[in-house]
């Protein structure tokens, strides 16, 4: 049975994530930082045998630690780095606005929530039988296609992760594990927000393909959940 270790999984793409793959027969490793909270993601527990809850938050190091400690014996065949916040989505944000603690907050979760979930999760990877590990993230980190102002968080942290990622593709390149970057487009989500048509299911049955596809030649690279290759 193969496994997979999902943060965010309490709603939107991270609560998809673990009801495609579940009712593929997956064994689900499904985190986030409220599992007694998360209704919708205890009712898919109850539905698939596979799944099980785990409590983390990727911008605390302890609990990302305890997890792995927990999960220590179990090979782990795919890693998904779903996690994120965008606190700016319905907020103002310029100078004389700006709330560092935010700020830094954003990076917390968004730039080293990913790279110490990776970090953590490396040892059982190298016992998993797909060595890869998903990273979801987004074309606004581009300083390129910055065209207004706004969303200093969100650009700023996603720009990190993209260098950060970078290298980190090379150094597990060398242990055969790849590293495949996710655009999952503009989704239907609390995050996504309206105006599109886009749905969970969708999105990420796009980048299931894309990751079922996958080969150590291709790591590094961002597509697209339609296949469509990003520029960074």
């Amino acid at each position: 049975m193969p496994s997979t270790l999902i943060t965010g999984s309490n709603r939107g793409l991270g609560l998809e994530w673990v009801r495609q793959y579940a009712g593929d027969g997956w064994r689900v490793f499904a985190t986030c930082r409220q599992p007694c909270e998360a209704r919708e993601l205890q009712a898919l527990a109850e539905k698939y045998n596979g799944i099980s809850l785990h409590r983390l938050d990727v911008s605390r190091p302890d609990e990302i630690n305890a997890v792995a400690v927990e999960l220590r014996k179990e090979p782990i065949d795919l890693l998904v780095s779903n996690a994120g916040v965008y606190l700016e989505k319905y907020a103002q944000i310029g100078l004389g606005r700006i709330r560092y603690d935010d700020w830094e907050y954003t990076f917390r979760v968004n730039s080293l929530g990913p790279v110490r979930f990776v970090e953590a999760f490396t040892e059982h990877l190298m016992h998993g039988g797909k060595r890869l590990a998903a990273v979801v993230r987004t074309h606004m980190a581009s300083i390129a296609d910055i065209s207004e102002p706004g969303d200093y968080y969100y650009r700023s942290s996603k720009a990190a992760l993209n260098a950060a990622m970078e290298g980190i593709a090379r150094e597990l390149q060398e242990q055969g594990i790849g590293l495949l970057l996710l655009h999952p487009g503009w989704v239907y989500t609390r995050m996504g927000g309206e105006g599109t048509s886009l749905m969970p299911a969708e999105s990420v049955a796009g980048m299931r393909n894309l990751i079922a596809q996958f080969t150590l030649q291709e790591t590094a690279k961002f597509y697209r959940y339609d296949g469509v290759e990003m520029p960074w």
